[in-house]
């Protein structure tokens, strides 16, 4: 059997990649008829803020550079669309959203002449397209015309009134040529992946709802990877076969996902867990127990697997505070034997996530909104971006700012200097941080309705009012995050400096009559670490009896 690529083993080498989580809600799997998407961009290293395309009109022989998305090196170019559509972040003025996981795939189908990659592949397609279906057209005919230089790659495509899930993969060396399938999701469904290809048999017959290469089942018999009928071929095992990793550290992420909406998801364990190679493998989608919200969703990207099998909370890697975060790499050895960590949802290598709405109802460049985070899910408020913006606010673009350069003007960096104080001791300080959060969000939920009540009514009066207000609105909702978490991070020092806890009352920390502060309280050890510590040095620090 040929070698396969997976994600985790190219992060063990060195080998910069990708490694995301996508959820995927019908229009009638939503609360109020939204279709919801969304992306964890995960990325050690890379430094990533939100993107701005704005919209333009080509002439005839104009050219495009293409850089790539991860490194920055320069491809070549193609001849630009006559037109191109306003774009802020992953989704655009026609309210099409595009994200993706990586999943690698058959090493040999890699063609690095090509001059396409998935991120540019992604933000060409955004500008270029006023639906999902036209999204995947555009995205397949770039790919098949210039070539696609990536890894095996899925795709989450949606508009406001349908959403797809899309895999593709190069064909070699210099073929400029791929190899895809494309599937509508249900609108009574939701969907996942997460560096695992998910797709695996699919009804050729159903020209409505599947999309397809021509060659896709005869590339795979061609190269020896599929003998069996059309009906019976299956994308994922011809072409990027599940193996422990792509279960335990990809699928397991989806298997959290569909494990919070459904009644008994239990069955499905196995698979996740990885070890059982007779396992029974997760359906591509579910029909909910429940209508889920936007609030559903973005507590779903902040997922650390608690309260099942694979929680992060059993074990001495949690710390003196119960971290539910890991070191990297995923794997380590001890004594010659390898061990692997968890991986889930919710990681400290997120560069940006986002929970992206779409709605069929309202005027589009008010029915779209990217909730948008420039770090850990978990760790930031998701502030409120629609998608017609096109002045980011500075805290997501700020100029000077890096991978190498602290701003404190800048989202990415004030947010981790504030998660990085919290991730080792998450049970004393996460319930501070959470508390702000929360606050936020509630507050653009809360404001929503009238917001966008007050934008409908300026764009029946003029259009570029109401999109100036709603892009006011935007960065003002940014701006005071940054400003609040920037007051977060100063609280969190003062308040549980050296290791101990200031108190509080009204919100105060509290003084003497004197006026300094009172005592400070010390928790010590949680309970699981203080029994971790007995466990593993007996007697050593017993006090003696008397």
């Amino acid at each position: 059997m040929k070698k396969f690529i997976i994600l985790f083993v190219c992060a063990l080498f060195g080998v910069r990649a990708s490694a995301c989580t996508n959820f995927i809600v019908g229009k009638n799997a939503s609360q109020d008829g939204s279709i919801i998407c969304t992306y964890n961009a995960d990325d050690y290293g890379s430094f990533i803020e939100l993107c701005h395309y704005p919209a333009g009109k080509h002439q005839p022989g104009e050219m495009r550079k293409v850089f790539d998305w991860d490194t920055h090196k320069y491809h070549g170019e193609i001849p630009e669309a006559a037109e191109t559509y306003n774009v802020i972040g992953n989704i655009n003025e026609w309210q099409v959203t595009i994200g993706e996981t990586t999943y690698g795939g058959r090493e040999e189908m890699v063609d690095p002449d090509g001059i396409i990659d998935y991120g540019s592949l992604i933000y060409i397609a955004l500008q270029r397209s006023r639906t999902a279906r036209e999204a995947i057209k555009v995205m397949t005919t770039l790919a098949e015309t210039y070539g696609y230089n990536s890894e095996g790659e899925t795709f989450t495509i949606c508009d406001p009134n349908e959403a797809w899930i899309m895999e593709m993969m190069g064909k070699g060396p210099g073929s400029k040529g791929v190899v895809w399938v494309a599937l509508r999701i249900p609108d009574d469904a939701i969907c996942a992946h997460a560096n695992q290809s998910r797709i695996g048999t699919f009804n050729m017959k159903d020209k409505k709802n599947v999309l397809y290469s021509k060659d896709v089942v005869s590339f795979a018999r061609e190269k020896g990877w599929f003998t069996g009928k059309d009906a019976d071929f299956s994308w994922k095992m011809a072409y990027a076969k599940p193996d422990f990793s792509g279960r335990r550290f990809c699928d397991a992420r989806v298997w959290a996902f569909f494990n919070r909406f459904s009644d008994d998801f239990s069955r499905y364990l196995p698979w996740a867990l990885g070890k059982d190679p007779n396992a029974e493998d997760m359906p591509l989608w579910i029909i909910p127990n429940r209508k889920l919200s936007v609030q559903d969703v973005q507590a779903a990207m902040r997922d650390h697997y608690e309260g099942t099998p694979l929680s992060l909370d059993q074990d001495v890697a949690q710390g003196n505070w119960d971290s539910p975060y890991r070191p990297s790499p995923l794997t380590f050895e001890v004594d010659g034997k390898k061990y692997f960590n968890e991986r889930p949802i919710s990681t400290q290598q997120t560069e940006f996530s986002y929970v992206s709405q779409m709605r069929s109802w309202l005027p589009r460049e008010i029915g779209g909104v990217l909730w948008f985070g420039n770090d850990d899910g978990n760790m930031v408020a998701y502030t409120p971006i629609y998608c017609g913006n096109t002045i980011q606010p500075e805290c997501y673009n700020t100029p000077g700012a890096d991978a190498l350069t602290f701003s404190d003007k800048n989202a990415f960096w004030v947010c981790n200097w504030v998660s990085n104080m919290v991730y080792p001791r998450y049970a004393q300080m996460f319930p501070s941080l959470k508390e702000v959060r929360d606050s936020l969000e509630q507050s653009y939920f809360a404001a929503q309705p009238s917001v966008e009540e007050k934008a409908k009514m300026l764009y029946a009066q003029d259009k570029q009012t109401a999109l100036k207000y709603l892009n006011d609105y935007s960065n003002e909702k940014a701006q005071q995050m940054l400003a609040r978490w920037r007051e977060l991070a100063i609280y969190l020092i003062v308040k549980y400096n050296d290791m101990v806890v200031k108190p509080e009352k009204d919100g105060q920390f509290e003084r003497t009559p004197e006026g300094i502060g009172v005592r400070v309280k010390r928790p010590g050890y949680s309970k699981n670490a203080r029994r971790a510590l007995v466990e593993q040095t007996g007697d050593k620090f017993a006090v003696p009896e008397e």
